[in-house]
């Protein structure tokens, strides 16, 4: 590991005091000694020295050897203080060391996490971002932010680096902002908060959340900011909330037969009778006309009852052998006159490996493709073109129903499995609820991606047992 500035600069300056403790070592020996021969030298004087002089002669002795044991305690002192300094140095270096390990730590860690963390300090100046949340807000770090042509942004917005101010991310991540403001507002952390961005044709759900940010005195520094793609976490939750629309609903389609269905089987019959005996009695038009009025009414009610009913059912399908391709191949012959009068292409895009059958309701799985061919078709009135792209696996079917059609609006697309929901004047609003119910009956899924460009309905069937 590379030592970081600070402990280069202590290691230089820890041997330059050894140096020059060592050096102090030198000299107080070297004088040491220089006294020592004094004393010797001092010693042989007084041996030759007058009585009256060997007073002067003993002080200035006594002078030299307090002079040598100070030496010798300031040598000790310099050792004792030199192996100090060198423990203190060592304690410091690990330290240092230590500290580096934990802040790359924490950088792997933060690089490591599949959520975006930002920080940014109290005035929303972003002061770090990880290595996932470049990657989410879209932003390259080697001067590209990332944007796909089709993103929603302003144009020549900063990218979200370091040194940006949250605030002035574009427009598709403009959730982050509102909810750093809220929490600095309410004083109290943010989370969970969806938002969505379509990003190359394709809609991504996020979910953000902010917190304070605190430094260790517990003085707040800035906000710490948390993204997560959870888009596929949304799919499973709105298919969640598909299968509890329909749970339950068998008894209710009972109770609605037996309450609704058979007045209205009376209702029929006596609208028909009075029809053929006012037909005899009087020839008015306009009388005619309401009757008719009635009894087509009175079918609709039984036809929109008769759908609730197939909806809410729990019954078990049938399953038999079912060759995908063969099915699309007669769905096709059957679609082309309808397309041909709307000046609609039909393709099919087989599978390139050799697909075996699936144990499966033919005729349900027909209605299914069926309705989305039927609804592919309607959604290009100045025509385009109608694919079915076949594909699979040893684990499953995969069917792709694409239309170049002009896209179903974001407002509606959460809405388009509910069941009476539609934007056809003549439609019913339980065709995509029953494609989606089948679908499921068969454990396989039913999803959508779409965009200014067109529409693709994916149906993904798994392989049963062989037959």
């Amino acid at each position: 590991m590379i030592d970081p500035p600070g402990a280069r600069g202590v290691r230089r300056i820890a041997i330059g005091l050894a140096l020059l403790s060592l050096l102090s070592l030198a000299v107080t020996a070297w004088i040491l000694a220089t006294v020592s021969r004094e004393q010797e030298i001092l010693k042989q004087i007084i041996k030759h020295l007058p009585t009256s002089d060997l007073k002067i002669a003993n002080e200035l002795s006594g002078d030299l050897s307090l002079q040598s044991s100070l030496l010798a305690l300031l040598v000790l002192n310099v050792m004792a203080t030199a192996v100090a300094f060198v423990f203190v140095v060592r304690a410091y270096l690990s330290s240092e060391k230590s500290l580096a390990d934990v802040k790359v730590l924490s950088s792997d860690i933060l690089a490591s996490m599949d959520s975006g963390v930002i920080t940014t300090d109290e005035n929303g100046v972003i002061t770090s971002i990880n290595t996932r949340g470049r990657s989410l807000l879209g932003w390259d770090p080697n001067g590209s932010n990332g944007e796909s042509d089709n993103a929603v942004g302003s144009v020549g917005a900063p990218k979200p680096g370091i040194g940006g101010n949250i605030a002035e991310i574009n427009r598709d991540h403009g959730m982050l902002a509102q909810i750093c403001e809220e929490s600095r507002l309410r004083a109290e952390p943010i989370r969970d908060r969806d938002y969505r961005v379509q990003r190359d044709g394709l809609v991504q759900t996020f979910r953000a959340g902010c917190t304070r940010l605190h430094n260790r005195g517990g003085q707040q520094i800035g906000q710490v900011i948390h993204v997560r793609d959870v888009t596929q976490k949304a799919l499973m939750e709105e298919r969640l909330r598909r299968m509890e629309r329909y749970m339950g609903l068998g008894s209710l389609a009972a109770g609605l037969q037996h309450e609704i269905k058979n007045p209205l089987s009376a209702l029929s019959l006596h609208i028909q009778l009075l029809c053929e005996r006012l037909a005899k009695e009087t020839g008015d038009a306009e009388v005619n006309e309401s009757l008719d009025i009635l009894n087509t009414e009175v079918k609709r009610i039984g036809s929109v009852l008769d759908g609730f009913r197939s909806y809410a059912s729990i019954n078990d399908i049938g399953r038999s052998p079912v060759d995908v391709n063969l099915l699309i191949e007669k769905l096709v012959r059957l679609l082309r006159p309808q397309a041909e009068g709307q000046k609609v292409q039909i393709r099919v895009q087989p599978s390139r490996e050799m697909l075996g059958m699936i144990q499966a309701d033919s005729v349900r799985l027909e209605q299914v493709f069926l309705n989305l061919a039927i609804n592919a078709i309607a959604s290009m009135p100045d025509g385009g073109v109608l694919c079915f792209v076949i594909s699979g696996d040893d684990r499953g079917i995969q069917v792709d129903v694409v239309d170049t059609g002009k896209g179903i609006p974001a407002e509606i697309q959460p809405k388009i499995f509910d069941p009476y929901f539609t934007t056809r004047p003549d439609g019913t609003g339980m065709g995509l609820a029953l494609c989606d119910k089948i679908i499921r009956q068969h454990n396989g899924n039913l999803d959508f991606q779409t965009s200014p460009q067109g529409t693709t309905f994916t149906v993904v069937l798994p392989v049963n047992e062989e037959v």
